[in-house]
């Protein structure tokens, strides 16, 4: 779902796009993944087409002086609203640099131009792992100004101001005379093996004093099924498959299963999720009660 909007705002061009992974529980009852996409474009003026000057290629390791300008100045409204500072993500910032330089190449302000990849997918591309994302784009003389617009903006300021992001990779690109910005956030999402999301969710359940098998093998068939369990395997009492990015708490049905005394013992298992947009990272895993 996309919604737009223009106003004019003096010197500045600027864009704002946001897209977030849902969580996907399945109880006998399969769900799906939720995306939200929200568009806001804010235009006061055209660059003609100019041909760019050679541009020495910038380390996405360590921020450029104009992103790391935009960095701070992010971090220090953010303090002020009470959300914690985002941490510079390099492969973000390699995504962010590409698009920017598309920008800066194509004249007119898009969050994806012909052939390119859309958000999520070039941030993939670059490496970066995530549940949410978010990209804010801008053409302006400074980058304070461009903060400051972002800012004055309500969509681009809830962008920037989001606490469910905690990275940023920015890229700023001069060219015409201004400058081309690209900041894309996001909420970061560990890397982690099949051995360690069982490791994570085990740690969730030993707390309830049911006992964790450490045979994971009947979890991780069931896990890759939709439903019940593979042919030959002794069936559980209780069956939940999930997928999410956050592995700090179990599902609430699977937390009131656990509480209730009927079972002996569990047993954990991890796939690779099932029918999930693969831009978003995502673990999908299997308990079963006996």
């Amino acid at each position: 779902m996309v919604a737009g909007e223009m106003k004019a705002i003096t010197g500045v061009m600027i864009a704002r796009l946001s897209l977030r992974l849902g969580l996907r529980i399945t109880v006998n009852i399969l769900g799906k993944y939720l995306h939200h996409v929200l568009a806001l474009l804010i235009v006061s003026f055209a660059v003609p087409a100019i041909a760019l000057a050679q541009r020495p290629a910038a380390s996405a390791q360590a921020p450029q002086p104009e992103a790391a300008q935009l960095l701070a100045l992010a971090n220090q409204a953010r303090a002020a609203a009470g959300a914690q500072p985002l941490q510079w993500d390099a492969s973000l910032a390699v995504a962010a640099r590409k698009h920017c330089l598309r920008m800066a190449d194509e004249g007119p302000l898009s969050h994806r131009y012909p052939g390119e990849l859309d958000l999520p997918e070039r941030a993939k591309q670059s490496g970066a792992r995530f549940s949410l994302i978010e990209e804010n784009i801008a053409i302006g003389p400074t980058p304070s100004d461009i903060h400051e617009q972002w800012m004055y903006s309500q969509g681009h300021r809830d962008n920037l101001l989001n606490p469910h992001v905690n990275r940023v990779g920015i890229a700023v690109v001069t060219s015409r005379g201004v400058f081309y910005a690209t900041a894309d956030y996001s909420r970061g999402v560990q890397n982690l093996s099949a051995s360690e999301v069982e490791a994570r969710v085990a740690a969730l359940i030993r707390p309830s004093g049911l006992p964790v098998s450490p045979d994971h093998r009947p979890a991780r068939a069931a896990c890759s099924m939709d439903r019940g369990v593979p042919e030959g395997s002794t069936r559980p009492g209780f069956i939940m498959r999930w997928q999410d990015s956050e592995l700090s708490k179990l599902p609430v049905a699977l937390a009131q299963r656990l509480a209730s005394g009927l079972y002996h013992q569990a047993v954990i298992g991890s796939c690779a999720p099932a029918d999930a947009d693969t831009t978003f990272t995502a673990y999908r895993i299997a308990v079963l009660l006996y």
